[in-house]
């Protein structure tokens, strides 16, 4: 009896405790949201401050509390590019702005794309007399890009700066699956649809690498042309050519590196920043030193929504890859945008559509998904602008083929017009341990793609044609969307990627632009005054338990410590780790993991990769990327 009465008490203690538990988990999340909502009210005289510690997406994604919890640590911070830009674009006109403080400290990078829009922003907020001062620890390619359109360029005296362009490698798998014994079958139209090379080859192809070079060194002088032009004085030219001889002239300072070839302009740590900008937004004395007055990024966000009511240009965003089924935001899930776009159709004052594209691909079905609920809007007279960002290929193009017209940037990364698939077989690892597979069969496709068996001939045959059939049909969608011939559109497809430039000339981009001049594009032809008209976003809203979710596992205020080049480095390495999940995944392809874009891996910032649902033979088979 004495054991009974124990063991109940142990029962009832482990009750209480998780009632206990429960209670304190409730109103942690209740706190934390409270915290994370945004107050317009706390908007003050001073500077606006821009701490972008994380990285700038088109679209953030939402966070997912069971993914935080076993990963061990909280995501990065990801800033909604135009929030920042409609941030900085009304501070400048706003005289409680005095100036607007540009903290890069623990900044994580962006496209390139979205950060000459912000730079750009910056530039005009500069123009019209709104200072703006810039500090971080140790300025990359993506810091230094928002920084060079400072008023002044603050730095750490443990500092530095270091330029690499873009580029890099990869990995290859073609050896070890061999000496496992994985057979890797791949299917694909396309001399440079390169996504499939790690696991046919042991290194990277002299198309890859052309394709590569092509679109990259564009780009690259594009950045250089970027930072000249809104910061001349800077001496970067010798320093990019040669950066070992520059950092052994300066002894390995590379503080003094960055201030002899005028890279920067002040060093000093962060209290002696905020008292250079406290001289122009006044003190924070409660605060401690070096506090200077502000209103933060997200609460004047808060503070200055966007326009509505009247007659509207809509805005669909696809970010991210293209999957099939409800997935998103972040990412492009066909379920989602083919029903956000009927939901469109059904207000009566929306007169215009922009379809704004960041997307490497994904899912074939789901592309064409995609498209046919925007060639909807034409269908019943609705102008269609599509607006390019940093990526829009291969499935990203083909959503964009229902376009009336299409914008893009110099440095956006485009085409990819191809389709692949790829499926593993096990038979020859099997072998190894005396393990052999076999049955009867009805038809040649009996038990195929058999994964433990084998492949045959027959659908080896079936899954090519497809694939074939599939990149014709894409060929004909460029085809008919740009006034040209299969023939011409196959010359320049077979998979291979373009910047924005070259992309025009070759006539798959119509004009340059931002996505405000592709929305002022859907309003002309919808025949829609200036300033008479509202943007409407067709996006997903957050329902309240989402928003106490993402409140409570929104990352903290000092959780991103990665400062200094060494840290900025071992950072980008580990974040290179996940290309191997990513390759594994393209690889178990038959689960319906998506494929990424090879030339794109560098144009995005880090993102949490999304799975795909499967269904049907094409979206078995067939995904767009590369």
């Amino acid at each position: 009896m004495g054991f009974v009465k124990s063991a109940w008490k142990v029962l009832v203690a482990i009750k209480d405790g998780l009632v206990l538990l429960a209670m304190l988990l409730f109103f942690g999340l209740i706190l934390a949201a409270l915290s994370w909502r945004p107050n317009p009210a706390a908007v003050t005289d001073g500077a606006l401050l821009v701490k972008l510690d994380g990285v700038i997406v088109e679209e953030p994604e939402t966070t997912d509390p069971i993914a935080a919890i076993l990963g061990g640590q909280a995501p990065l911070k990801q800033f909604r590019e135009r929030d920042v830009i409609r941030a900085i674009d009304t501070a400048a006109e706003d005289d409680r702005v005095k100036v607007i403080a540009l903290d890069l400290d623990r900044f994580m990078g962006g496209g390139q794309v979205s950060l000459e829009q912000i730079g750009e922003a910056l530039g005009r907020a500069k123009a019209k007399g709104k200072p703006v001062y810039s500090f971080a620890t140790f300025y990359s390619d993506s810091a230094y890009l928002l920084a060079s359109h400072a008023t002044e360029i603050w730095i750490d005296p443990m500092g530095g700066a270091a330029f690499t362009g873009p580029g890099g490698s990869r990995l290859y798998y073609k050896d070890a699956l061999d000496r496992f014994k994985v057979t890797a079958h791949v299917y694909r139209v396309g001399t440079f649809k390169s996504a499939v090379e790690p696991y046919l080859r042991s290194e990277q192809s002299p198309e890859a690498k052309q394709a590569l070079l092509a679109v990259y060194e564009p780009i690259w002088a594009n950045w250089q042309a970027n930072v000249k032009k809104a910061r001349p004085q800077a001496d970067l030219a010798s320093y990019i050519a040669d950066p070992a001889a520059a950092v052994t002239a300066a002894n390995g300072d590379l503080v003094k590196l960055a201030t002899d070839r005028k890279i920067i302009d002040k060093v000093g740590d962060r209290t002696a920043f905020g008292k250079r900008v406290a001289e122009l937004a006044g003190a924070d004395d409660d605060k401690g030193p070096g506090a200077f007055k502000h209103t933060s990024l997200r609460d004047w966000v808060a503070a200055n929504p966007l326009k509505t009511g009247g007659d509207e240009v809509g805005v669909i965003t696809i970010a991210g890859t293209i999957v099939d089924g409800k997935a998103g935001p972040g990412t492009a899930g066909g379920d989602r945008i083919e029903k956000l776009l009927h939901d469109g159709l059904q207000r009566d004052n929306l007169k215009a559509l922009v379809v704004r594209v960041d997307s490497p691909g994904g899912s074939a079905f789901a592309s064409e998904q995609i498209r046919r609920a925007i060639e909807s809007y034409r269908g019943k007279k609705i102008p269609v602008v599509v607006s390019m960002g940093n990526v829009a290929a291969s499935g990203g193009y083909w959503v964009a083929t229902a376009g009336d017209t299409i914008f893009a940037e110099p440095s956006t990364i485009t085409g990819s017009i191809g389709i692949f698939a790829v499926l593993p077989s096990f038979e020859r690892a099997l072998a190894e341990y005396g393990v052999r597979a076999d049955g009867v069969a009805t038809t040649d496709l009996s038990g195929q793609p058999d994964v433990l068996g084998g492949f045959n001939s027959t659908v080896d045959t079936f899954i090519q044609s497809s694939i074939e059939h599939d990149y014709g049909r894409f060929l004909g969608l460029v085809g008919k969307a740009r006034g040209m011939s299969t023939a011409d559109v196959d010359a320049i497809a077979q998979g291979r990627v373009w910047d924005g430039g070259t992309a025009r000339q070759i006539k798959l981009v119509d004009r340059f632009g931002s996505i405000d001049d592709a929305i002022a594009e859907a309003a002309k032809r919808a025949k829609l005054k200036d300033d008479g008209y509202s943007v409407h976003y067709l996006e997903t809203s957050l329902d309240p338990f989402q928003q106490l979710i993402a409140g409570m596992f929104a990352p903290a205020e000092d959780t991103q410590q990665v400062r200094g080049l060494v840290a900025q480095l071992a950072w980008r390495q580990q974040a290179a780790l996940g290309q191997v999940l990513g390759d594994l995944n393209v690889l178990s392809g038959v689960q319906g993991v998506q494929a990424w874009c090879l030339e794109c891996s560098g144009a995005l910032p880090p993102r949490v990769a999304a799975k795909a649902n499967t269904g049907g033979m094409t979206r078995l088979f067939a995904r767009t990327g590369n």
